[in-house]
């Protein structure tokens, strides 16, 4: 590897992949580097089977986390092209724009991979009156489903087209960016590169590094929210009316209580109900997989209530760590409760859970959900339950599980301009990382963007 480079990329990532895909397709002289703290895509691999291992053992380097693909290598690969949620990418680059960089990077996927997957659509949906009647809002996108298994074969294909073309530094985790003023030292274990231009990609997994490189390099940020809810567990056929249509329908409902608004996230049908850890705490998510051979008889998505702080606390991550540890320290991981026993006010059992109609695809310890979330947070994603009951009668039935926690961490939103540049030039901040984007479609186009400047 040279001593310096052109372009840098701190992160693995889709902002990572795509901006690297990007610079070395329009300009293939172009000296890319791109660091990951985790493996290669052949190389990722969570020790959980079910069998042996059950739960989470706190691997050195979280393989669901970390890796070629990040996050969401191993997630449902839904792309949803949308400005109505997953980011806020469009306010610094324009709507328009930011709709047709989600669609390019339709394109690349369609072209790796993807081609003969659905892209669903909201557009004239029948469901939107339905949930309006019921005080509940549908929000507008259109989704590209690949799966979980075709989102893998995507990445695949990706790294094969790049890695002659880009030098991937995996288990390799960046300790230090330096200002050189022009270009930047990168420092890593003995070793360091310097670089023209440097991209940081490093997702919500790195929130924590993201800090203290903005605290080293003096770069503005403010604090951002923290989504804290349940996944929840029910037999596919409850939501296939909705889930046949639009895949994923996101629906948002305002409680009556708080006025706190609630909304569905990761729709998963015929999905799986998975682990997740990040910087050594144990959450919970949704799989799904587009081969019929992979698919259950579940469907499960998340319930999640945003929260944001101000003075004299700022630190909203912080705030759904200490939730989620103490449903660590309860369960041993993550938590499973029948609705049933959730609103009588009693824990599941093992019994109640073996009893239960909804087979459970997560081995989860059940307990008591109402001593882990605040009680305006339950309060919220209960009314959210009976809301789509009346326009999925069954969701609220007894046998309904809920897994918990699961928390979606967000960077704190580092100060950028119209470029998704720091005060630094040559300092690019993108994806997750940024707290801009929130999804696999706005981290990638925010990854295209980002490259596209550089070239210019």
């Amino acid at each position: 590897m040279s001593s310096r480079v052109d372009v840098a990329i701190i992160g693995a990532g889709p902002g990572g992949i795509y901006a690297a895909y990007e610079l070395v397709k329009k300009d293939p002289t172009k000296r890319v580097v791109v660091f990951d703290s985790g493996y290669a895509l052949e190389k990722r691999h969570c020790p959980i089977d079910g069998k042996k291992v059950k739960s989470c053992i706190s691997c050195k380097v979280c393989s669901i986390m970390n890796g070629f693909g990040g996050a969401g290598a191993f997630s449902d690969g839904k792309y949803n092209i949308t400005n109505d949620f997953g980011g806020s990418l469009y306010q610094y680059i324009g709507r328009q724009e930011a709709i047709d960089l989600m669609n390019y990077v339709d394109e690349i996927n369609m072209s790796h991979g993807g081609e003969g997957t659905t892209l669903y659509s909201t557009a004239g949906s029948s469901l939107k009156k339905v949930c309006m009647q019921n005080k509940l809002q549908l929000l507008e996108a259109s989704v590209r489903h690949l799966g979980t298994d075709k989102n893998y074969v995507v990445l695949q294909h990706l790294y094969d087209e790049l890695k002659d073309l880009v030098d991937f530094r995996f288990e390799t985790k960046v300790d230090r960016v330096e200002d050189l003023n022009p270009g930047y030292r990168l420092s890593f274990g003995d070793e360091s590169l310097e670089c023209d231009t440097c991209i940081i990609s490093v997702g919500r997994s790195g929130s924590k590094w993201m800090e203290s490189v903005c605290n080293d390099l003096d770069i503005e940020t403010k604090s951002n929210r923290v989504d804290i809810g349940v996944r929840v567990e029910i037999p596919a056929e409850i939501f296939s009316h909705i889930t046949d249509e639009l895949y994923e329908g996101k629906i948002v409902y305002r409680t009556e209580k708080f006025e706190d608004l609630v909304r569905t996230f990761c729709m998963n049908p015929k999905g799986i109900v998975v682990n997740e850890n990040t910087n050594g705490i144990i959450t919970v998510n949704g799989h799904s997989f587009e081969d019929d051979s992979r698919k259950t008889k579940n469907t499960n998505f998340a319930l999640l209530v945003s929260k944001h702080f101000s003075e004299p606390f700022k630190d909203s991550n912080g705030y759904g760590e200490s939730i989620a540890r103490l449903s660590n320290m309860l369960g041993g991981g993550v938590i499973v409760q029948r609705f049933g026993d959730l609103v009588r006010g009693r824990r599941s059992t093992t019994k109640r859970i073996e009893e239960c109609t909804v087979q459970p695809t997560l081995n989860a310890t059940p307990g008591d959900l109402s001593l882990v979330l605040p009680k305006r947070i339950l309060d919220g994603i209960i009314e959210m339950i009976y809301a789509l009951d009346q326009i999925a009668p069954g969701t609220a039935n007894d046998d309904t599980l809920l897994y918990g926690v699961e928390v979606k961490f967000y960077n704190m939103s580092v100060a950028l301009d119209q470029n998704l540049e720091t005060c630094h030039k040559g300092l690019y901040v993108i994806g997750d990382g940024s707290g801009v984007t929130h999804s696999l479609s706005h981290a990638s186009a925010s990854g295209v963007y980002v490259a596209r400047k550089i070239l210019e």
